[in-house]
């Protein structure tokens, strides 16, 4: 009961805050975010300190090798968390945009202006670096933001929490605008999904178990994706140089995202050529492979591809490939077994690089580069929030507008329905 109560008090507060927003300044929002980042740099050590410890105790649990890569802090990404602040301040605010407007007959004047969403609950596992993106995407968009880290990452969240809430406090921001629960209660979930007088909206973010339990559990809208099953196809009319780079960077150069390749399909007119100099690379990068048929005909000795492989999301230095016999078929095989994050068609034909646009149903849709800039930094909106399969009420990397809803502002002048 005590936990219970403890909640609804931080839900109470953050709907507060969030409806005090309104009356905070774009300027002011700015000159916080750019006090959290320098405080970040200006605290590395002792988050690096924290994170040390978080890192300690997963490896004696034996967690996975992926779970451990996204948890760990070191100098490059405390920059890269700061960096991303200072984005966030440069950027347009949303709030107060007028998306549309437009005079009736009657002389009423109606505006569509993007607001807040409000109070925002984000659900996370591992990464660190979720806790400031989160607080500096919800404080721009003028949003409350409540934070629910894994157990894994307690420390390291908590201590990036503490330094960027004492900026808020300093400029007397709301109360209650950025907070966390710091128990490890897995109770605390579940009572927080129950949340929906005073909690808007749930972002999870972490493993598909993590976000099919929110999702069922939930009596508040989710934003969420699945899992991160993405693909490239190499083209007939590929450039096979480009596509070697291509498929190596998006499977290798950080396997354990969403936004890494899982499956490699390749035209069979090109896949003679293509994979066998493709798989040595692949290879000496420590990467498993599994194929199809054709694909075990041309690299003698690799693993079968199975029907589970082109469903899976590995996270590791893992792919599975299948030799297709015409682009419809890379068509069909992505929308039929993918999880519409992310897509790649390496080519130098124009109207096959249309149809692979139009027709794939992805979030994300690319032609001839790496799946791995699915990201909202990489995409200039200064971070993201987190990255959606969903077709409402936002898709791909979310950031500032898709943070925010609207609302009609209606100018009359003492008109009256007849």
């Amino acid at each position: 009961m005590a936990l219970n109560t403890e909640l609804v008090h931080i839900a109470q507060k953050a709907q507060k805050a969030a409806r005090r927003m309104s009356e905070v300044s774009s300027d002011l929002k700015n000159r916080v975010l750019v006090e959290m980042a320098r405080s970040l740099l200006k605290e590395k050590r002792l988050i690096l300190e924290e994170n040390g410890k978080d890192l300690a105790s997963v490896k004696k649990k034996g967690l996975p090798q992926a779970m451990i890569e996204r948890l760990c802090l070191d100098d490059r990404r405390i920059k890269g968390m700061a960096d991303s602040l200072f984005e966030i301040s440069k950027l347009n605010d949303p709030v107060g945009e007028e998306i549309k407007a437009w005079k009736r007959p009657n002389g009423l004047m109606i505006h569509k202006v993007r607001v807040p969403i409000g109070a925002i609950l984000i659900i996370y596992e591992s990464r660190p670096n979720v806790t400031s993106d989160c607080i500096g995407l919800c404080l721009k968009s003028g949003n409350a933001v409540i934070l629910r880290g894994g157990s894994e990452a307690l420390r390291s969240n908590l201590a990036i929490y503490r330094i960027l809430e004492k900026v808020a406090r300093k400029y007397k921001l709301p109360e209650g605008l950025i907070s966390i629960v710091d128990t490890t209660d897995r109770a605390a979930v579940n009572l927080l999904l129950k949340m929906n007088d005073h909690i808007d909206l749930v972002i999870p973010r972490g493993g598909e178990g993590l976000i099919r339990e929110v999702t069922k559990n939930s009596s508040i809208p989710v934003i969420k994706h699945y899992k991160g099953i993405c693909h490239v196809y190499v083209d007939e009319a590929a450039n096979l140089n480009m596509a070697e780079e291509i498929c190596f960077n998006a499977k290798v150069q950080r396997p354990g995202v969403c936004n890494a390749m899982e499956t490699l399909l390749v035209h069979k007119d090109v896949a003679v050529r293509f994979l066998p100099h493709m798989a040595k690379r692949f290879k000496e990068a420590g990467v498993e492979l599994r194929g199809c048929p054709i694909t075990r005909r041309i690299l003698k000795g690799i693993k079968k591809a199975t029907e589970k492989d082109w469903v899976t999301e590995y996270l590791g230095l893992i792919l599975s490939i299948r030799v297709v016999e015409s682009l419809g078929e890379a068509i069909e095989h992505i929308n039929d077994y993918g999880s519409h994050h992310s897509d790649t068609i390496v080519t130098d034909d124009y109207s096959n690089a249309m149809r692979f646009l139009n027709l794939v149903d992805s979030a994300c849709v690319y032609v001839n580069a790496s799946t791995r800039f699915t990201d909202g930094y990489q995409f200039g909106m200064g971070a993201e929030i987190g990255i959606s399969t969903d077709k409402l009420h936002a898709r791909g990397p979310m950031a500032l507008e898709e943070l925010t809803t609207y609302k009609y502002m209606i100018f009359g002048e003492g008109q009256i329905r007849k």
